[in-house]
């Protein structure tokens, strides 16, 4: 029994003791909020900077996806699409009067019974924005390139076209990256 009293008064003490400490110190808490105040400010620009690489590096990606959707077009319809047609050709067929001057084209491509057209080529109903919210520009015939590819661009995240930050598909990387000659 002598045991079981000493081990209860213990328990009693050690209570009594957390009781009368029950919270922090002002110090206590302007410490540790300085503390994450230091980390926020060291972390939190590289979490950003991160982000913008991720936003890019998607960009780089839809182009190629672009690129590779338009090569599947062309080895269907013997053309690119062109620059009044867009990257709308990849979602949904081209009318008879869109493609009318083209090479191919027999009048009959509305009505779909004759026309080569294979798509949708693109795995969506609707074209994909870049990461800021801007259409994703399209030319063919090309003028920023030497060969007959159709030049895709974003604006970047300025959202402001021939700007250093331009994200385009004719630099000689091979990769769809880079900035914009003009």
């Amino acid at each position: 029994m002598r045991v079981f009293r000493a081990v209860e008064r213990r328990q009693v003490s050690s209570t009594a003791q957390t009781s009368l400490r029950t919270g922090f110190t002002l110090t206590e808490l302007l410490i540790v909020m300085a503390i994450l105040v230091l980390l926020v400010s060291m972390i939190g620009p590289r979490l950003l900077g991160s982000k913008q690489k991720a936003d890019i590096s998607a960009v780089k990606t839809q182009i190629g996806m672009f690129q590779s959707s338009l090569e599947r077009f062309a080895v269907d319809m013997n053309r690119f699409p062109s620059t009044e047609e867009g990257l709308a050709a990849l979602v949904s067929e081209p009318t008879a009067e869109s493609s009318s001057g083209e090479e191919g084209s027999d009048g009959d491509a509305a009505s779909g019974s004759s026309s080569p057209w294979d798509g949708p080529y693109l795995k969506t109903e609707k074209l994909p924005t870049d990461p800021w919210g801007n259409q994703y520009s399209y030319e063919y015939p090309a003028t920023h390139n030497n060969l007959d590819v159709p030049d895709i661009w974003s604006f970047g995240p300025d959202g402001q076209e021939n700007t250093e930050d331009d994200i385009v598909s004719w630099t000689g990387d091979g990769n769809g990256s880079g900035e914009s000659d003009e």
